[in-house]
């Protein structure tokens, strides 16, 4: 028996339509939006906490006892001390340089790579292709990459933050897929003209993937920015430690940074100010930078994933 002989429309509520098809009901758009303001606020708040508490004068956070959440007596004092030229602010620069020069060489050796492997005639495609792959599922371990770092020399240098992270297989397969997409047309056109793989890759290739690389680019960045376990097993001086390690050491273990430690005995800093405003200081890049690259995503990784 038909649909129409049971009196029922193709696309009615009487279940031939699939239930996410539905318009949504009042009830079911404000359980939504009350829900997704719960989830809002469940992460905004503990960042608004640590920032009001970094910016809490030594009286507001001991009449608190704590954490603040009401902003009272506002003072950068806590900024201006950690930035003068101490431990943290040293440590800042060691991460702001390791990450520029590492997210530099590792979208360089990326493109290339990708862009090789994303040529079917070039030369062992398949072959590179599938050790590249591999590595996704096999790694060495970390005693032996541990022994290859200190036989190469690269213990107790900003070298060993760059180099052994310095290449990400799912970055790589990302920037293939959508190297891939570009029209074989343009490429073949620019190769009649003379232009070789690089000038091909410069003018042509990559002005059409801005999107892509956008996004790989801040991957690099944030994994270079956050990274805190190479220099923890790779270097041994202090003052080489990165913005990551210095936070964790006030806030784990809960050391004074070097050149304040005066000042918060004598009650001139709050030490838990101190803790928030490191903390502060480790988070601005990334919440800075990734409005900008907010646009790109959905181009840069669905696309890429939908040519591949």
């Amino acid at each position: 028996m038909s649909v129409l002989n049971l009196g029922i429309k193709p696309g009615s509520r009487s279940g031939l339509r699939p239930v996410w098809e539905e318009p949504p009901t009042r009830a079911g758009l404000a359980t939504k939006g009350v829900t997704l303001a719960l989830v809002c606020l469940a992460v905004l708040f503990p960042v608004w906490v640590v920032v009001v508490t970094s910016l809490s004068s030594v009286r507001t956070i001991t009449e608190t006892g704590g954490l603040v959440v009401i902003p009272r007596g506002v003072t950068f004092l806590h900024y201006q001390e950690l930035l003068s030229g101490g431990q943290v602010s040293r440590a800042a620069l060691v991460s702001v340089g390791v990450t520029v020069v590492g997210t530099l060489f590792s979208m360089v050796v990326s493109v290339l790579c990708a862009y090789g492997l994303s040529r079917p005639g070039s030369v062992l495609h398949r072959p590179i292709l599938l050790v590249v792959v591999a590595t996704m599922f096999f790694g060495a371990g970390l005693i032996p990459t541990y022994l290859v770092v200190q036989g190469l020399g690269l213990t107790d240098s900003y070298l060993s933050l760059i180099l052994p992270s310095a290449l990400n297989v799912f970055n790589i397969l990302v920037l293939r897929a959508f190297f891939m997409g570009t029209a074989q047309e343009l490429i073949e056109s620019a190769r009649i003209d003379g232009a070789g793989d690089l000038r091909i890759l410069w003018r042509i290739v990559m002005p059409l993937s801005r999107a892509v690389i956008a996004v790989i680019t801040l991957f690099y960045a944030v994994g270079y920015w956050s990274a805190w376990f190479n220099a923890s097993i790779y270097l041994s001086d202090p003052d080489m430690m990165p913005l990551q390690n210095v936070m964790q050491q006030l806030v784990i273990k809960q050391q004074r940074p070097s050149g304040l430690g005066q000042a918060i005995t004598t009650g001139h800093l709050s030490p838990l100010a101190i803790q928030m405003a490191v903390m502060v200081l480790a988070l601005l890049p990334v919440a800075v930078l990734s409005p900008f690259v907010q646009r790109h995503f959905r181009q840069g990784m669905l696309t890429g994933a939908v040519k591949g």
